[in-house]
C-alpha cells in the first residue's frame, strides 16, 4: 500500500486504490487529490470545487451546515462518550450474561464477507464489530463523530484494516453500486433522515449484495432511559423505537426481521435487488 504524506493534523494517508471509489456525496462527481491554495494541504476536490479536507489520514465530507437535529445532537454525545463508550458496552453486555463476542456474532452472522470484499460499516463508532469479521476483506468505516473516529483509528493502527471517513449516513460519499456487503450497528433510530440513509446504504451496495441494519428495541430504551450513560442515549427519545421496514426504498427484496441478544436488539436484513 502506497501512502502520501502532508503535513501536521491534516496529514494524509490515503490508499490511491480507494480514491476511484469516492464521490462528492452531494453532487456525486469525482474526486482528485489537490493541495489547497495557501495552505499547501492535500485536500480531495470535485469537479465543480468542492474540496474536503484530509485530517489526521480520515476524509472530511461533513458538511457542518447541514449538521442539525438529532445529527447534531448524536454527534456531541458521541464525542462526548467515545472514551468510555467501549469500557461502557463490555460492562453492559457482562450484566446481559453474554459474552461481547457472543452478543455481537447474533447479528454479525447475518452479513455474508468472502475473502476480497469491500465491506461498509455506516456508523462504525469505535471499530468493535470488524474485529469479529474475516481479515481477508477490505474494510470501509464512516461515522459523524470524529472523536469515536479516533478510537476506530487507535485499532487500525494495531492490525484493524479499515479506511475512516467521516461524514453523514444520508450523504454517503462513495459511487454507486461499490461495497459488496453494507451494514449498520447502532444509531438510525435517532438519524435525522432515516429513509434516505437506508436509501444511501441501498446506492452504494451492489447488485444482489445483503444490507443489514441493527439498533436498539423498545425493550432495551425503556429498560435503561434512566441509568446513566444509557439515559442520555434513550432518554426523551421522541417516539418508540421501531424497525424502519417502512422506510425501506424501492429495488430491494428478501426483507427479514428478527430480534437478537435477547430481544435487546432488532436485526433487519435485504437484498439490493
Amino acid at each position: 500500500m502506497r501512502w502520501f504524506a502532508g503535513r501536521g493534523e491534516r496529514s494524509l494517508a490515503l490508499n490511491p486504490a480507494h480514491l476511484p471509489l469516492l464521490c462528492d456525496p452531494r453532487t456525486r462527481e469525482s474526486l482528485a487529490l489537490a493541495r489547497e491554495p495557501g495552505s499547501g494541504e492535500l485536500v480531495l476536490l470535485s469537479r465543480s470545487g468542492r474540496s474536503f479536507p484530509i485530517r489526521d489520514g480520515i476524509p472530511v465530507f461533513l458538511d457542518r451546515a447541514e449538521l442539525a437535529g438529532p445529527n447534531l445532537r448524536n454527534q456531541q454525545l458521541y464525542d462526548r462518550l467515545a472514551p468510555i463508550y467501549d469500557l461502557a458496552s463490555a460492562f453492559y453486555v457482562v450484566f446481559s450474561h453474554m459474552s461481547p463476542r457472543a452478543r455481537r456474532m447474533e447479528y454479525l452472522r447475518e452479513i455474508e464477507v468472502a475473502a476480497g470484499a469491500r465491506v461498509l460499516e455506516v456508523s462504525v463508532g469505535t471499530g468493535a464489530n470488524l474485529r469479529h469479521l474475516p481479515a481477508s476483506a477490505h474494510y470501509f468505516g464512516l461515522d459523524l463523530s470524529w472523536q469515536m473516529l479516533r478510537r476506530c483509528r487507535r485499532r487500525a493502527r494495531h492490525g484493524l484494516p479499515v479506511a475512516l471517513f467521516q461524514g453523514l449516513a444520508e450523504r454517503l460519499p462513495f459511487r454507486d453500486d461499490t461495497f459488496d456487503v453494507v451494514f449498520h450497528v447502532g444509531g438510525i433510530n435517532f438519524f435525522s433522515d432515516r429513509s434516505r440513509a437506508l436509501a444511501e446504504m441501498v446506492r452504494v451496495a451492489r447488485p444482489g449484495s445483503r444490507i443489514m441494519v441493527v439498533d436498539a428495541t423498545e425493550k432495551l430504551a425503556s429498560r435503561h432511559e434512566r441509568t446513566p450513560i444509557a439515559a442520555a442515549i434513550y432518554g426523551g427519545r421522541p417516539e418508540a423505537f421501531a424497525p424502519p421496514t417502512h422506510l425501506l426504498p424501492a429495488g430491494v427484496h428478501g426483507v427479514q426481521l428478527k430480534e437478537v441478544a435477547a430481544g435487546d436488539l432488532y436485526c433487519l436484513t435485504f437484498r439490493k435487488t
